[in-house]
């Protein structure tokens, strides 16, 4: 079991943080279906920034199951400890903080996986932040700079000494972005060297390849990020197969039908009847990029700009889908 300060998760699957994606409403549909713990979009450290649209959707914790785990990004340490405070002051009952992102938008203002690269800013970062909060803070990083720079144990070493109370590492570096094969050694390392609880992160697509990379690396448990989108059951069949030796299937189509029913509803009346639709466009394209002929559809689906409308196209298109699978 997988504890990070008061809280005992559920399981070993968290389903990572991911800007334009987890949401409230993603958030609260993984947790609902199996992730033993969800981590919010991150939050800009920059102060002028918090009275935002995007930032205010980003602070509302309505029905979240615990623990709240909120992410933070930004390199000044200061400045990132007055928003770990916030946020805490919000509902946060973890802070999470972003080393690991390699966007270009990051990594230009010195944050991110940009802070890799300074591994004196990294301590003064994290002490900050542990010192300015009583709940716990965690660390998402890579595996270093560069393949030449991998310096990600050292970073682990950093971490569990400023207090940092678990990792999550992706398989990558900064240089890699998301380009290349995931490499799991240096995660193998970095869980030889520190006690605290590792998260790998980092092309785990499903149960089978979660269950490998946990006896690679000796992690605690394993983070899943982009492979979850369109997929929120993943997290849930990845820790039932962990736990069990299982193996689910997909969802049934069905299943599959009133699960991103009840997700545009969520984004629906989250982001209201503008906005709503347009971000349910992005989740719908995901659930359906594994379906056959599916193209014309989801083009079709983004030109419709209201929710009754997205919900009455979804339910003929499954229907239609349905059909057309029986008769193959």
């Amino acid at each position: 079991m997988i504890r990070i300060g008061p809280y005992f998760l559920d399981n070993q699957v968290a389903l990572a943080p991911m800007a334009g994606v987890t949401d409230l409403p993603f958030r609260r549909l993984c947790k609902q279906l199996g992730a033993g713990l969800v981590v919010s979009e991150m939050m800009s450290s920059d102060a002028s920034l918090w009275a935002s649209r995007k930032s205010s959707l980003r602070r509302i914790h309505a029905d979240e199951c615990e623990p709240r785990s909120v992410q933070i990004a930004g390199s000044d340490p200061a400045m990132m400890a007055e928003a770990a405070r916030h946020n805490v002051a919000h509902g946060a009952q973890i802070i999470d903080i972003n080393m690991g992102c390699p966007a270009k938008k990051v990594c230009r203002k010195a944050a991110g996986s940009a802070l890799l690269q300074d591994e004196e800013l990294v301590a003064r970062i994290l002490s900050a932040v542990v010192g300015a909060v009583e709940v716990p803070v965690t660390l998402k990083i890579r595996t270093g700079w560069s393949p030449q720079q991998r310096n990600g144990v050292r970073i682990a070493r950093i971490a569990e000494d400023m207090g940092i109370a678990a990792l999550a590492v992706h398989g990558r570096t900064r240089a890699c972005k998301f380009e290349g094969r995931a490499e799991f050694q240096t995660i193998r390392d970095i869980c030889a060297t520190v006690s605290i609880p590792v998260y790998a992160n980092g092309d785990i697509n499903n149960p089978q390849q979660a269950a490998r990379v946990l006896t690679d690396t000796a992690a605690a448990g394993v983070m899943i990020g982009r492979a979850a989108q369109g997929r929120p059951w993943l997290c849930g069949q990845i820790a039932q197969y962990l736990a069990t030796g299982e193996l689910q299937g997909e969802p049934n189509l069905e299943t599959q039908r009133e699960i991103l029913q009840q997700h545009l509803c969520q984004l629906h009346s989250f982001y209201g009847e503008y906005s709503g639709p347009r971000v349910a466009r992005k989740h719908v394209g995901w659930y359906l990029q594994e379906h056959k002929n599916s193209l014309s559809f989801r083009r079709e689906f983004n030109r419709l700009e209201s929710g009754a409308e997205q919900l009455r196209a979804i339910d003929q298109y499954f229907q239609t889908y349905q059909n057309e699978e029986l008769a193959a």
